[in-house]
Protein backbone atom coordinates (compact mmCIF):
# COMPACT_ATOMS: atom_id res chain seq x y z
CA UNK A 1 0.00 0.00 0.00
CA UNK A 2 1.31 3.43 -0.86
CA UNK A 3 0.82 6.66 1.07
CA UNK A 4 -1.98 7.84 -1.21
CA UNK A 5 -4.04 4.71 -0.55
CA UNK A 6 -3.28 4.97 3.15
CA UNK A 7 -4.34 8.63 3.18
CA UNK A 8 -7.64 7.75 1.55
CA UNK A 9 -8.28 5.03 4.13
CA UNK A 10 -7.47 7.39 7.01
CA UNK A 11 -9.86 10.00 5.63
CA UNK A 12 -12.55 7.36 5.14
CA UNK A 13 -12.06 5.98 8.67
CA UNK A 14 -12.39 9.45 10.19
CA UNK A 15 -15.47 10.17 8.07
CA UNK A 16 -17.17 6.92 9.08
CA UNK A 17 -16.30 7.45 12.74
CA UNK A 18 -17.64 11.02 12.74
CA UNK A 19 -20.83 9.79 11.06
CA UNK A 20 -21.22 7.18 13.80
CA UNK A 21 -20.70 4.21 11.48
CA UNK A 22 -18.46 2.25 13.83
CA UNK A 23 -18.51 -0.90 11.73
CA UNK A 24 -17.28 0.79 8.56
CA UNK A 25 -14.73 2.82 10.53
CA UNK A 26 -13.41 -0.38 12.13
CA UNK A 27 -13.32 -2.21 8.79
CA UNK A 28 -11.44 0.67 7.19
CA UNK A 29 -8.88 1.00 9.96
CA UNK A 30 -8.45 -2.80 9.94
CA UNK A 31 -7.77 -2.73 6.19
CA UNK A 32 -5.23 0.02 6.73
CA UNK A 33 -3.51 -1.87 9.53
CA UNK A 34 -3.39 -5.18 7.71
CA UNK A 35 -2.11 -3.77 4.41
CA UNK A 36 0.44 -1.26 5.64
CA UNK A 37 3.70 -1.27 7.53
CA UNK A 38 4.68 0.39 10.81
CA UNK A 39 5.78 3.60 9.06
CA UNK A 40 2.44 4.02 7.30
CA UNK A 41 0.57 3.32 10.52
CA UNK A 42 2.61 5.95 12.37
CA UNK A 43 1.75 8.33 9.54
CA UNK A 44 -1.90 7.33 9.84
CA UNK A 45 -1.87 8.11 13.55
CA UNK A 46 -0.29 11.49 12.79
CA UNK A 47 -2.94 12.17 10.14
CA UNK A 48 -5.71 11.31 12.58
CA UNK A 49 -4.08 13.55 15.19
CA UNK A 50 -3.78 16.36 12.61
CA UNK A 51 -7.54 16.20 12.09
CA UNK A 52 -7.97 16.40 15.87
CA UNK A 53 -5.61 19.36 16.08
CA UNK A 54 -7.51 21.25 13.39
CA UNK A 55 -10.80 20.61 15.16
CA UNK A 56 -9.41 21.69 18.53
CA UNK A 57 -8.23 24.91 16.89
CA UNK A 58 -11.75 25.42 15.51
CA UNK A 59 -13.32 24.77 18.91
CA UNK A 60 -10.98 27.08 20.83
CA UNK A 61 -10.52 29.71 18.14
CA UNK A 62 -8.30 32.55 19.32
CA UNK A 63 -7.87 30.84 22.71
CA UNK A 64 -6.24 27.77 21.13
CA UNK A 65 -2.72 27.01 22.28
CA UNK A 66 -0.05 28.12 19.83
CA UNK A 67 3.11 26.06 20.44
CA UNK A 68 5.00 28.27 17.98
CA UNK A 69 4.39 31.12 20.47
CA UNK A 70 5.45 29.07 23.49
CA UNK A 71 1.94 27.87 24.39
CA UNK A 72 1.36 24.20 25.11
CA UNK A 73 -1.65 21.96 24.73
CA UNK A 74 -2.35 19.96 27.89
CA UNK A 75 -5.06 17.67 29.12
CA UNK A 76 -6.27 17.57 32.65
CA UNK A 77 -7.61 14.44 34.27
CA UNK A 78 -10.61 15.32 36.38
CA UNK A 79 -9.85 12.28 38.51
CA UNK A 80 -6.11 11.76 39.05
CA UNK A 81 -5.01 8.40 37.70
CA UNK A 82 -8.17 7.95 35.64
CA UNK A 83 -6.16 6.76 32.63
CA UNK A 84 -3.94 4.39 34.59
CA UNK A 85 -6.22 1.42 33.90
CA UNK A 86 -6.87 2.30 30.24
CA UNK A 87 -3.61 2.22 28.27
CA UNK A 88 -5.38 2.71 24.93
CA UNK A 89 -7.17 5.85 26.11
CA UNK A 90 -3.95 7.10 27.71
CA UNK A 91 -2.14 6.56 24.40
CA UNK A 92 -4.83 8.43 22.48
CA UNK A 93 -4.83 11.45 24.77
CA UNK A 94 -1.06 11.65 25.12
CA UNK A 95 -0.43 11.11 21.41
CA UNK A 96 -2.92 13.82 20.45
CA UNK A 97 -1.48 16.33 22.92
CA UNK A 98 2.10 15.57 21.90
CA UNK A 99 1.16 15.88 18.23
CA UNK A 100 -0.65 19.19 18.82
CA UNK A 101 2.49 20.47 20.55
CA UNK A 102 4.73 19.40 17.66
CA UNK A 103 6.54 16.92 19.89
CA UNK A 104 7.52 14.28 17.33
CA UNK A 105 9.92 12.51 19.68
CA UNK A 106 7.06 11.82 22.10
CA UNK A 107 4.57 10.83 19.40
CA UNK A 108 7.07 8.36 17.98
CA UNK A 109 7.92 6.96 21.42
CA UNK A 110 4.22 6.56 22.27
CA UNK A 111 3.58 4.84 18.95
CA UNK A 112 6.52 2.48 19.40
CA UNK A 113 5.36 1.60 22.91
CA UNK A 114 1.83 0.84 21.68
CA UNK A 115 3.16 -1.09 18.68
CA UNK A 116 5.26 -3.37 20.87
CA UNK A 117 2.67 -3.81 23.62
CA UNK A 118 0.98 -7.06 24.56
CA UNK A 119 -2.22 -8.39 23.09
CA UNK A 120 -4.59 -6.01 21.39
CA UNK A 121 -3.30 -2.85 23.06
CA UNK A 122 -1.83 -1.52 19.79
CA UNK A 123 -5.10 -1.99 17.90
CA UNK A 124 -7.07 -0.60 20.83
CA UNK A 125 -4.75 2.42 20.99
CA UNK A 126 -5.13 3.34 17.32
CA UNK A 127 -8.90 2.85 17.60
CA UNK A 128 -9.03 5.03 20.75
CA UNK A 129 -7.22 7.80 18.89
CA UNK A 130 -9.72 7.56 16.05
CA UNK A 131 -12.68 7.59 18.44
CA UNK A 132 -11.36 10.60 20.37
CA UNK A 133 -10.74 12.59 17.19
CA UNK A 134 -14.19 11.67 15.89
CA UNK A 135 -15.69 12.96 19.14
CA UNK A 136 -13.71 16.20 18.93
CA UNK A 137 -14.81 16.61 15.32
CA UNK A 138 -18.46 16.08 16.23
CA UNK A 139 -18.09 18.70 18.97
CA UNK A 140 -16.60 21.18 16.49
CA UNK A 141 -19.45 20.51 14.03
CA UNK A 142 -22.06 20.91 16.78
CA UNK A 143 -20.44 24.13 17.94
CA UNK A 144 -20.49 25.50 14.41
CA UNK A 145 -24.17 24.58 13.98
CA UNK A 146 -25.33 26.34 17.17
Amino acid sequence: MDTREASTLVFDAISYAVAGDAERAADTITTLGSQSDDNLMYGACCAIAEAGKLMLQKIYGEQAARPENGDMWVFEQLKPGALDDDPAKAFAMRFLVAYCNGDTATTLALFQTALHSDGYQYVDSVCALLVDVAGITRLAIDQRNT
